[in-house]
């Protein structure tokens, strides 16, 4: 044999074993990618508080000048004697005057007292409340892939897209694999 035919030959057989061997590596190895089947994304409910506040027009009673009704009893009291008077005839009727003074003195002492009562101003107060926002938040994805034949489910925290890919028979789960 010449020598550039022996060279041809060796050349040759290592190109074939080179080839064969590597041919074998990936048939022994398996796929590169796992085909993604579904991806659902997971998320969670998150509750951001905030504050909120209006003024509001609210209704106060004024502070009251005479706790115990002493002027409307007064007052009340005087003019139902002078009207226990009128009625009893003048000047020798005590009882009706008497009786006058105690109806007029409870009657003062009422009107007095729903006067006091209904005596209110207006006022503006600043009122706030805490309100919750909800929204939703992604955390992962559940990814269902088929990887030669089998079917499977992974939680990923990225989209994968239609393909993840695979390395020693493992799924590579992270960007930077």
């Amino acid at each position: 044999m010449n020598k550039s035919m022996l060279t041809g030959t060796v050349l040759g057989v290592a190109v074939a074993t080179a080839a064969g061997s590597f041919a074998g590596y990936k048939m022994l190895s398996g796929p590169d990618f796992a085909e993604v089947l579904a991806v659902v994304p997971v998320t969670e409910s998150v509750s951001t508080p905030r504050e909120t506040c209006s003024d509001v027009v609210v209704t106060r009673q004024k502070p009251i000048q005479d706790q115990h009704k002493i002027a409307g009893t007064a007052i009340g009291a005087v003019a139902g004697g002078l009207a226990g008077d009128a009625l009893g005839g003048g000047g020798k009727n005590t009882g009706a005057k008497i009786a006058g003074a105690v109806v007029g003195g409870i009657a003062g002492n009422q009107v007095q007292g729903k006067m006091q009562s209904s005596d209110t101003y207006q006022t503006t107060e600043r009122r706030c409340n805490t309100v919750h926002d909800v929204s939703q938040r992604t955390v992962g994805y559940d990814v269902t892939y088929r990887l030669g034949d089998e079917t499977q489910q992974v939680r990923m925290k990225y989209d994968p897209g239609s393909v993840i890919p695979v390395r020693d028979g493992q799924l590579v789960l992270s960007r930077e694999g």
